[in-house]
Protein backbone atom coordinates (compact mmCIF):
# COMPACT_ATOMS: atom_id res chain seq x y z
CA UNK A 1 0.00 0.00 0.00
CA UNK A 2 1.73 3.30 -0.69
CA UNK A 3 1.31 6.36 1.44
CA UNK A 4 -0.13 9.51 -0.74
CA UNK A 5 1.00 12.84 1.59
CA UNK A 6 0.25 15.66 0.67
CA UNK A 7 3.08 18.33 0.50
CA UNK A 8 1.32 21.61 -0.33
CA UNK A 9 0.24 22.10 2.94
CA UNK A 10 3.24 22.34 4.51
CA UNK A 11 3.85 26.09 6.66
CA UNK A 12 8.07 25.85 6.28
CA UNK A 13 10.97 23.99 4.21
CA UNK A 14 11.58 22.22 7.29
CA UNK A 15 8.13 20.47 7.69
CA UNK A 16 8.14 19.96 3.85
CA UNK A 17 11.34 18.10 3.61
CA UNK A 18 10.58 16.11 6.62
CA UNK A 19 6.83 15.00 5.05
CA UNK A 20 9.37 14.46 1.90
CA UNK A 21 11.75 12.37 4.32
CA UNK A 22 9.56 10.89 6.73
CA UNK A 23 9.60 6.92 5.27
CA UNK A 24 13.77 7.43 5.73
CA UNK A 25 13.04 9.05 9.51
CA UNK A 26 10.77 5.95 10.21
CA UNK A 27 13.78 3.18 8.68
CA UNK A 28 16.10 5.43 11.19
CA UNK A 29 13.84 5.46 14.33
CA UNK A 30 13.11 1.87 13.67
CA UNK A 31 17.20 0.84 13.84
CA UNK A 32 17.36 2.40 17.14
CA UNK A 33 13.53 1.22 18.37
CA UNK A 34 13.74 -2.14 16.94
CA UNK A 35 9.68 -1.87 16.32
CA UNK A 36 8.38 0.12 13.25
CA UNK A 37 4.95 0.70 15.34
CA UNK A 38 7.52 2.51 18.09
CA UNK A 39 9.48 4.40 15.07
CA UNK A 40 6.02 5.62 14.20
CA UNK A 41 5.24 7.47 17.01
CA UNK A 42 8.93 9.00 17.30
CA UNK A 43 8.97 10.46 14.05
CA UNK A 44 5.43 11.46 14.86
CA UNK A 45 6.48 13.10 18.14
CA UNK A 46 9.24 14.80 15.79
CA UNK A 47 6.47 16.16 13.70
CA UNK A 48 4.93 17.92 16.42
CA UNK A 49 8.17 19.22 17.87
CA UNK A 50 8.91 21.00 14.71
CA UNK A 51 5.79 22.28 14.19
CA UNK A 52 6.86 24.55 17.35
CA UNK A 53 10.07 25.12 16.34
CA UNK A 54 11.74 28.43 15.08
CA UNK A 55 12.07 28.73 11.36
CA UNK A 56 15.32 27.37 9.79
CA UNK A 57 16.21 28.97 6.80
CA UNK A 58 19.68 26.64 6.39
CA UNK A 59 20.66 25.04 3.15
CA UNK A 60 18.28 21.46 2.52
CA UNK A 61 21.93 19.35 3.61
CA UNK A 62 21.34 21.11 7.01
CA UNK A 63 17.97 20.40 7.31
CA UNK A 64 18.06 17.17 6.50
CA UNK A 65 20.63 16.35 8.92
CA UNK A 66 18.98 18.62 11.98
CA UNK A 67 16.00 16.07 11.22
CA UNK A 68 17.51 13.26 11.29
CA UNK A 69 19.39 14.44 15.08
CA UNK A 70 16.42 14.96 16.39
CA UNK A 71 14.44 11.69 15.22
CA UNK A 72 18.18 9.93 16.54
CA UNK A 73 17.61 11.41 19.64
CA UNK A 74 13.71 10.77 20.14
CA UNK A 75 14.39 7.52 19.31
CA UNK A 76 17.44 6.89 21.73
CA UNK A 77 15.34 8.55 24.49
CA UNK A 78 12.26 6.03 23.81
CA UNK A 79 14.79 3.37 24.15
CA UNK A 80 16.27 4.06 27.19
CA UNK A 81 12.84 4.67 28.70
CA UNK A 82 11.58 1.29 27.32
CA UNK A 83 14.61 -0.36 28.26
CA UNK A 84 14.17 1.55 32.30
CA UNK A 85 10.56 0.01 32.29
CA UNK A 86 11.35 -3.32 31.86
CA UNK A 87 14.30 -3.14 34.45
CA UNK A 88 11.54 -2.45 36.87
CA UNK A 89 8.70 -4.27 35.37
CA UNK A 90 7.64 -7.25 36.84
CA UNK A 91 5.34 -10.06 36.55
CA UNK A 92 1.43 -8.91 37.85
CA UNK A 93 1.57 -11.63 40.75
CA UNK A 94 4.42 -9.97 42.43
CA UNK A 95 1.93 -7.23 43.14
CA UNK A 96 -0.16 -9.61 45.12
CA UNK A 97 2.21 -9.95 48.16
CA UNK A 98 3.29 -6.24 48.54
CA UNK A 99 2.40 -4.68 51.81
CA UNK A 100 0.38 -1.57 52.20
CA UNK A 101 2.07 1.02 53.31
CA UNK A 102 0.14 3.59 55.67
CA UNK A 103 -2.37 0.41 56.38
CA UNK A 104 -3.27 0.47 59.72
CA UNK A 105 -3.69 -2.46 62.19
CA UNK A 106 -7.24 -2.41 62.53
CA UNK A 107 -7.78 -1.91 58.63
CA UNK A 108 -5.49 -4.99 57.97
CA UNK A 109 -7.60 -7.12 61.42
CA UNK A 110 -10.18 -5.74 59.22
CA UNK A 111 -10.21 -7.31 56.08
CA UNK A 112 -7.74 -10.46 57.24
CA UNK A 113 -11.02 -10.85 59.22
CA UNK A 114 -13.12 -10.89 56.20
CA UNK A 115 -11.18 -12.80 54.38
CA UNK A 116 -11.72 -15.81 57.33
CA UNK A 117 -15.33 -15.29 56.90
CA UNK A 118 -15.75 -15.50 53.37
CA UNK A 119 -12.98 -18.86 53.84
CA UNK A 120 -16.07 -19.92 55.86
CA UNK A 121 -18.63 -18.92 53.77
CA UNK A 122 -16.92 -21.04 51.39
CA UNK A 123 -16.38 -24.08 52.97
CA UNK A 124 -20.78 -24.03 53.77
CA UNK A 125 -21.53 -24.29 50.06
CA UNK A 126 -21.88 -27.56 48.05
CA UNK A 127 -18.44 -29.04 47.17
CA UNK A 128 -18.99 -28.80 43.37
CA UNK A 129 -20.09 -25.11 43.86
CA UNK A 130 -16.96 -24.24 45.79
CA UNK A 131 -15.08 -25.70 43.47
CA UNK A 132 -16.46 -24.21 40.29
CA UNK A 133 -16.27 -20.30 41.98
CA UNK A 134 -12.40 -21.29 43.10
CA UNK A 135 -11.60 -22.29 39.75
CA UNK A 136 -13.03 -19.42 38.19
CA UNK A 137 -12.58 -16.57 40.36
CA UNK A 138 -8.85 -17.65 42.01
CA UNK A 139 -7.39 -19.63 39.06
CA UNK A 140 -8.86 -17.95 36.34
CA UNK A 141 -10.33 -21.38 34.70
CA UNK A 142 -12.88 -20.69 31.79
CA UNK A 143 -16.55 -21.76 32.53
CA UNK A 144 -16.64 -24.61 29.89
CA UNK A 145 -13.62 -26.06 31.20
CA UNK A 146 -15.02 -26.22 34.21
CA UNK A 147 -17.83 -27.67 33.46
CA UNK A 148 -16.25 -30.30 31.18
CA UNK A 149 -14.78 -31.24 34.20
CA UNK A 150 -17.44 -31.65 36.51
CA UNK A 151 -19.89 -33.13 33.33
CA UNK A 152 -22.08 -30.39 33.39
CA UNK A 153 -23.55 -27.66 31.62
CA UNK A 154 -21.60 -24.46 31.15
CA UNK A 155 -25.22 -22.53 32.40
CA UNK A 156 -24.94 -24.20 35.29
CA UNK A 157 -21.20 -23.52 36.27
CA UNK A 158 -22.51 -20.06 35.71
CA UNK A 159 -25.08 -20.79 37.85
CA UNK A 160 -23.45 -22.29 40.57
CA UNK A 161 -20.65 -19.80 40.43
CA UNK A 162 -23.01 -17.16 40.63
CA UNK A 163 -24.66 -18.64 43.96
CA UNK A 164 -21.50 -18.82 45.75
CA UNK A 165 -21.15 -15.09 44.95
CA UNK A 166 -24.32 -14.40 46.79
CA UNK A 167 -23.61 -16.24 49.09
CA UNK A 168 -20.34 -14.45 50.25
CA UNK A 169 -21.62 -11.11 49.47
CA UNK A 170 -24.40 -12.10 51.84
CA UNK A 171 -22.10 -13.14 54.68
CA UNK A 172 -19.79 -10.15 54.24
CA UNK A 173 -22.81 -7.67 54.23
CA UNK A 174 -24.05 -9.46 57.59
CA UNK A 175 -20.22 -9.19 59.04
CA UNK A 176 -20.02 -5.58 58.19
CA UNK A 177 -23.47 -5.09 60.04
CA UNK A 178 -22.05 -6.74 62.78
CA UNK A 179 -18.55 -4.63 63.02
CA UNK A 180 -20.68 -1.54 62.43
CA UNK A 181 -23.39 -2.42 65.27
CA UNK A 182 -20.22 -3.16 67.55
CA UNK A 183 -18.89 0.63 66.83
CA UNK A 184 -22.45 2.09 67.88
Amino acid sequence: MTEQVSTSRCDSPLLQAFVENRLILVKIAARITGCRSRAEDVVQDAFFRLQSAPPITSSIKAQLSYLFQIVRNLAIDHYRKQALEQKYAGPEEEGLNVVIQGASPETSHINFSTLEHIADALTELPSRTRYAFEMYRLHGVPQKDIAKELGVSPTLVNFMIRDALVHCRKVSSSRRDVVIAGRR
